[in-house]
């Protein structure tokens, strides 16, 4: 696949991996991208992951057409993309590794090969590599969301090597035009605790004039680019992306989960902002935590369990402390037979997060919804809608 002038794309999808990083749900499969330029010099732009080394081998020779390669270009050494480094170093003895100080030591580190310091081209910010009629200009993003990550601009055709930024789940071959979906659950789930770094690779790349934006995962960007990195900076701002409402609840015996429906539908009845439920008890995780930092505000519900709170909810909870969740209204409904302490537990979880505006009043279902319990919802509803 031709991405521009002498630039190509080698990369593979797997659709036989069921969970990315060991934990989240890739239904769609995923994509591992890998470029080549083609000119007076060669560069090879990442590996893939070992799962498509044969067919990334081969997608390498069709483009390299008996050429070799004088340098790669490591952006990012997690497995997959740096699984095939060492391959290449010992396949083509003369190709340089242009990579960061830091990603120069995790190559040692996967391989635990001491490589001569010679085969290494060191980069920092803004330096460039010269290979005819195209050149590439670093741009080094540390955390972002490894400490060695760098990005590559190649001046000519104005493209963007973003390394894992503006990538998404979802193999080439099932692309659809609703990019911002997965690309959302996988910016807050692999990125996301991330933001002030991202944010700071967002003003490197101000001042630069961007055609195209080639990520390590999913497909390549060439049209309203603003649109994506208009996303990219609400969501490493950890500012909501839509006004709305969301609520999660678990439940033991259905009449937590019947409390937050009925409070669903009270929202739905005074607002025509999105009102958004998930049972964190059959929903996947990450969609979770994704739907969590789209909206402006969050319902909490679950029932008290073992003198604490349901697993579930808990666990929800730590996933958003540990991406740095802020900035939004938070709404608490617990419920507890003979001592209800979930809610407590809960407020005590977010109050430790930033800028968290706790909306009163805390609702308790004493065991099962009742008539007085229903008007405190109604209450809570007003107040959250203020």
């Amino acid at each position: 696949m031709d991405i521009a002038n002498n630039i190509k794309y080698i990369g593979a999808d797997d659709l036989e991996l069921d969970l990315f990083e060991g934990q989240y749900v890739i239904p769609e499969g995923i994509s591992y991208n890998s470029y080549v330029i083609l000119d007076e010099k060669v560069a090879v732009l990442d590996t893939i992951d070992a799962r498509k080394t044969n067919e990334w081998l081969k997608n390498l020779a069709d483009a390299l057409q008996e050429r070799v390669p004088d340098y790669l270009v490591v952006s990012h050494m997690e497995p997959d993309h740096g699984a095939n480094v060492q391959r290449m170093m010992e396949r083509f003895p003369d190709m340089k590794i242009v990579c960061t100080g830091a990603c120069q030591k995790l190559i040692q580190r996967f391989f635990h090969q001491d490589t001569p310091a010679e085969r290494f081209i060191i980069v920092k910010d803004n330096d460039t590599l010269a290979l005819g009629q195209h050149t590439l200009q670093f741009i080094t993003a540390p955390m972002v969301h490894w400490p060695e990550v760098m990005l590559e601009y190649e001046q000519t055709t104005q493209t963007l090597f973003s390394a894992d930024a503006f990538g998404k789940f979802g193999a080439l071959c099932n692309e659809t035009d609703d990019w911002a979906c997965e690309a959302r659950r996988y910016y807050f789930n692999i990125v996301g605790k991330y933001g002030p770094q991202v944010q700071a690779l967002i003003k490197k790349l101000a001042p630069l004039s961007i055609k195209q934006i080639c990520p390590l995962h999913g497909p390549v960007l060439n049209n309203n680019l603003g649109y994506y990195i208009g996303l990219y900076n609400t969501w490493s701002s950890y500012q909501p992306e839509t006004e709305g409402i969301f609520i999660a609840y678990c439940s033991l015996h259905g009449n937590t989960e019947h409390a937050a429906l009925k409070f669903a539908n009270i929202l739905k009845s005074e607002t025509q902002l999105p009102v958004v439920t998930t049972d964190l008890r059959r929903s996947d995780m990450a969609e979770a935590v994704e739907d969590a930092f789209r909206y402006s505000t969050i319902v909490l519900a679950a029932p008290t369990y073992d003198n604490g709170l349901m697993p579930i909810m808990n666990d929800f909870l730590h996933h958003l402390a540990i991406k740095n969740y802020q900035n939004r209204k938070v709404a608490i409904i617990q419920n507890g037979s003979w001592a209800p302490v979930a809610g407590k537990i809960m407020l005590e979880k977010v109050n430790a997060m930033k800028n968290i505006q706790v909306v009163e009043p805390m609702v308790t279902i004493p065991s099962t919804l009742d008539a007085p319990t229903t008007e405190e919802l109604k209450t809570l509803a007003h107040n959250l809608l203020q």
